[in-house]
């Protein structure tokens, strides 16, 4: 049980304090209710360069590095398709110097066309390296476009494409700030060696007196249920064939996610998982295979994915992943094997939770799912879900119709 209180400042933004004495340190994490789904399709990218432009400098504060790491602390970021969390870790004496620096960003950023020019480059390169040349590096690329027709699920975090980041103005880059980076679309969480008085205090101090904001109302298109399936074979500079196969899944508030999710342990949690045994290590058909999802707070996919053996036939690889799919949707699983996923759920949950930048990063993300104790309820969840529900939701979610499948063969290496 991890206790907390919560409580909102005048301006709307939410904080929630974990007081834990037995450690000398706080976290302070600051999350925006606004990801890479909240983009206009025509500047996608946008929510990820904020990510480094936050890094710039703000209105007050030429330097955010510097007087951090003077206080002892360390800070770090990540953006997604549902949210932007930066969060600092520092000695819990230093405290102040954390609320100095994410009021001020929170506040205004320093726009200057030089900061943008430097991180605009900085994501242009991420973007080539890491999507552009690396081998399977554009999968994602194709796959989201292949599975989503209308959520904006359909382009990655990075961006749809580089131009968008290229062609960044800095008046476009301050109206989606002054749209999304505000009190009443943030939640403050702040854990460690602290009280709530303290923090009660410290938060009005520095963040009570920054405008509001107009709370941002998300209306995003409905993806309509898929009636047959895609498929796309690419050709690349890759060292192996890959198959890639993905199916629509749940919202992340929804009870059949955590089937799903269960579903993903059981064909890949792990050595003794059921593609594993079967694919890799009896048929090596796969040097590795893996089955997972995004856990999007939208309706998601689940994703199975595996490198072939040299030699292997795509079409073999397919019909052996789909006979395991098979005796999913065939034959309810044992009552062990369920139990036996639970328990790794039950033990990483556990794990997440002993650490303060885990637990503090946690409460922001089930405050922002809908509310705070979420977090302690997780794995009740988990719990309900049955052999049936496996048995039931198998058969719904690999259902041909509702498949993407892209076939990327290794093409000239030369």
């Amino acid at each position: 049980m991890i206790h907390y209180n919560k409580f909102t400042l005048d301006n709307g933004l939410r904080v929630i304090v974990h007081e834990d004495a037995t450690t000398p340190m706080a976290v302070v994490n600051v999350l925006y209710d606004v990801g890479a789904r909240d983009e206009n399709p025509a500047q996608t990218g946008f929510a990820h360069l904020f990510e480094h432009l936050m890094f710039g400098g703000s209105v007050n504060i030429p330097d955010y590095d510097e007087p951090l790491q003077m206080a002892g602390g360390e800070n770090n970021a990540y953006t997604t398709n549902d949210l932007t969390n930066y969060y600092i870790e520092l000695p819990a004496e230093n405290l102040e110097t954390a609320f100095w620096l994410e009021s001020d960003r929170m506040l205004s950023l320093a726009f200057s066309e030089k900061s943008l020019d430097v991180q605009r480059k900085v994501v242009s390169e991420e973007f080539k390296e890491h999507y552009i040349n690396k081998p399977y590096g554009d999968v994602w690329h194709k796959m989201r476009e292949l599975a989503y027709q209308s959520h904006p699920y359909r382009w990655m975090t990075i961006g749809k494409e580089l131009s968008h980041i290229e062609n960044a103005r800095l008046d476009d880059v301050k109206s989606f700030f002054f749209k999304h980076y505000r009190p009443c679309n943030a939640i403050l969480v702040v854990a460690g060696k602290v009280t709530t008085a303290q923090v009660q205090a410290l938060a009005e101090k520095w963040f009570g007196d920054i405008p509001s904001g107009d709370r941002y109302v998300r209306t995003l298109p409905a993806e309509p249920a898929q009636h047959a399936p895609h498929v796309l074979d690419v050709t690349g500079k890759v060292p192996l064939d890959a198959l890639y196969k993905t199916y629509h899944i749940y919202p992340r508030a929804d009870q059949r996610y955590y089937t799903a999710d269960l579903i993903s342990d059981v064909l890949s949690g792990g050595g003794s998982s059921r593609l594993h045994q079967a694919l890799v290590k009896e048929k090596k058909l796969f040097s590795n295979i893996e089955c997972y999802h995004f856990g999007s707070l939208d309706a998601g996919l689940l994703s199975i994915e595996g490198k072939l053996v040299k030699g292997v036939k795509m079409q073999d690889a397919e019909k052996a992943i789909q006979e395991e799919i098979d005796k999913l949707q065939q034959n309810e699983i044992p009552a062990r094997e369920l139990q036996k996923v639970k328990n790794r759920v039950e033990s990483m949950l556990a794990f997440e939770d002993m650490g303060l930048l885990s637990r503090a990063n946690n409460l922001a993300f089930y405050e922002l799912m809908g509310d705070a104790r979420m977090m302690n309820e997780e794995f009740d969840h988990y719990e309900k879900v049955t052999t049936e529900d496996i048995l039931r939701e198998s058969r719904i979610i690999f259902d041909e119709k509702n498949s993407n499948t892209i076939h990327y063969y290794a093409g000239n290496q030369s």
